[in-house]
């Protein structure tokens, strides 16, 4: 392919789909998203490399160890794998490239190789991609089937990988965020085929551009989502910036979840995102002077109302984040709201989170932590959002911006929930309807059936309940009924039976009936 070939994104889509083929009616979808993905990254990695080495090559004219150690330097390195017999003699040398493993597709080996070249390019690029293979087994008879039908299996995903219009190379692909998009439209299919096991780990793209546009991060900006999932929040709100100055923090505890965050960031180029493995509430990793590191914008879609979500360590919570009172063990939502407030800069951080609606309203111990962040007017807007936009529930959820050190002492209600595209399977945010929310956001203006500036001794009287209807009126009166009209029209529809009847009257009596 020449390198001035237009990229078809759509075409790309439908190649790295087309792959899935491979293990549908075999596999879970929540398992061969992983193959599918780890494959899409080992191909990117190998054209990345091959087209550096093809153009250090030209460079220094053929001089093998001056391309040799230019490699070294590049974003991933690209080891040698050496396979060896028990006495240690070489039977085979070949570079860790998706290349070497499509020329030995038909090997009896297929699985063990494939597993060899991850682990061989994990340990030489140990800094980015440490673990990151360590959860797939290309090998799984469990997964992948028995040794016959596994070979089979693998040998079609790689041809299907090799087609010459997935062409990954720089040259190639130019500025264009090919792998990025097609990486994120097979996370977003992934979720909406495997349902809430989908859903756990991506936020549909629409909500998640609203959600990065209302934090509004800015140059310099420290970003973090504390329950990251597959990254794609914090890649959205990386991407209003423009620039590369900002970092990246995350933090995952499902483990296959980590390793797709990893490699997501990565095919996006946020290289300087700092992606952790483990439980937030439970064991936060992102810490700075054994305090909990603070930053400019924190992001999350949580898990809705987290049963086991850790009640009881948090009662012993070294960090103090729970000094509003603890949330209840059967419901985590507060435990990720308080969390993410408790990171949040004093001066200016803001936090956007998307959550039930129970939330907004229920009592107890919630309560109680609604009210203490409401009178310490951390709270800065309230928005609902329409049913059935994420992948797993059909439930409505709303969005809650936080601000600290806010000037304002009132709060925003936008009632968003009835403006929406009808699909299929989801509903979704239309380019307007994100504007809209925006535009109301920023002019902070109450707009008839549609928004509400509420007062904080609005929100007292209402006990800190914050369930939208209780601020933003959606009532549409019922236009007045004309009496007199209907009633003539009932009696003109009463003559017109009358007259139909006798007709049928007479039309009886000539066939005798």
């Amino acid at each position: 392919m020449s390198a001035d070939h237009k990229i078809n994104q759509d075409e790309i889509n439908g190649i790295a789909w087309k792959a899935c083929d491979t293990f549908r009616g075999v596999v879970d979808p929540a398992e061969y998203k992983n193959y599918i993905l780890v494959m899409l990254f080992l191909k990117y990695i190998s054209d990345a490399w091959n087209d550096k080495k093809a153009q250090f090559e030209r460079q220094y004219k053929g001089d093998a160890e001056r391309v040799r150690r230019r490699l070294e330097r590049e974003r991933f390195v690209i080891p040698t794998v050496l396979l060896k017999e028990e006495d240690g003699t070489v039977t085979d040398e070949f570079p860790a490239t998706f290349d070497s493993l499509y020329e030995r597709r038909t090997a009896d080996n297929i699985g063990e190789l494939i597993n060899h070249v991850l682990d061989e390019i994990e340990e030489a690029n140990k800094s980015k991609l440490e673990n990151v293979f360590r959860n797939i087994d290309f090998n799984s008879e469990a997964n992948l089937g028995q040794t016959k039908d596994r070979n089979a299996r693998l040998k079609h995903l790689l041809e299907d990988f090799a087609d010459k219009r997935l062409d990954l190379r720089p040259s190639v692909i130019g500025e264009h965020d090919v792998i990025g998009n097609t990486y994120m439209y097979l996370i977003s299919r992934f979720a909406s085929d495997s349902g809430k096991k989908g859903g756990e780990f991506y936020t549909p793209t629409e909500v998640a551009i609203l959600l990065a546009k209302l934090v509004q991060p800015q140059e310099g900006d420290r970003i973090c989502d504390p329950a990251c999932g597959s990254a794609s929040l914090l890649i959205r709100c990386a991407n209003q910036i423009g620039t590369q100055n900002y970092s990246l923090y995350g933090q995952e505890s499902n483990g296959s979840t980590w390793a797709l965050a990893k490699m997501n960031v990565f095919l996006n180029e946020k290289d300087n995102a700092r992606i952790e493995w483990g439980d937030t509430i439970r064991n936060p990793k992102l810490i700075e002077h054994d305090r909990l590191m603070t930053f400019d914008v924190v992001v999350a879609n949580p898990p809705f109302s987290l049963d086991k979500w850790g009640y009881e360590e948090a009662e012993k919570d070294r960090f103090r984040r729970f000094h509003r009172g603890v949330p209840p063990k059967s419901k985590g939502d507060y435990a990720f709201i308080t969390h993410m407030v408790e990171t949040a800069n004093e001066d200016g951080g803001r936090v956007g989170v998307i959550v039930p609606h129970g939330v907004l309203f229920r009592g107890g111990a919630e309560g109680k932590i609604r009210q203490q962040l409401i009178e310490e007017n951390l709270l800065d807007a309230v928005i609902g959002l329409p049913s059935n936009l994420f992948f797993g529930t059909g439930i409505p959820a709303a969005i809650l911006i936080f601000k600290k050190g806010r000037k304002k002492k009132d709060i925003l209600f936008i009632d968003a929930s009835r403006e929406y595209e009808d699909g299929k399977n989801q509903n979704r945010l239309r380019r307007q309807d994100i504007a809209k929310i925006l535009d109301t956001y920023i002019q902070w203006k109450t707009v008839d059936k549609y928004s509400y500036v509420a007062t904080l001794d609005e929100v007292r009287e209402n006990d800190y309940n914050l369930n939208i209807p209780r601020y933003v009126d959606t009532f549409e009166e019922e236009e007045e009924v004309d009496i007199a009209a209907v009633q003539k029209e009932i009696e003109g529809l009463e003559k017109e039976l009358a007259e139909v009847r006798q007709k049928m009257d007479g039309y009886l009596k000539e066939l005798g009936l």
